[in-house]
């Protein structure tokens, strides 16, 4: 689903009335593509994995670790 019509390099106004011309750029809904992934692939989109820490820290724990 088309939300909105954010830019257009050719008119403001075709973005005011929100014209659907070649070459604009458009805002569309992401629940349905979202859906599929998650349905196709397993994973969830947008959501962080729940990781105290950071993969800096990791690296320099293992670096110190044989000290």
């Amino acid at each position: 689903r088309i939300i909105d019509v954010v830019y257009n390099a050719s008119n403001n106004e075709l973005v005011r009335t929100q014209t659907l011309v070649k070459g604009c750029i458009v805002e569309v809904d992401p629940a349905p593509y979202a859906a599929w992934y998650e349905q196709h692939y397993g994973v969830a989109l947008g959501k962080k994995k729940k990781d105290d820490e950071t993969a800096p820290r990791r690296r320099l724990r293992r670096r110190r670790s044989p000290r």
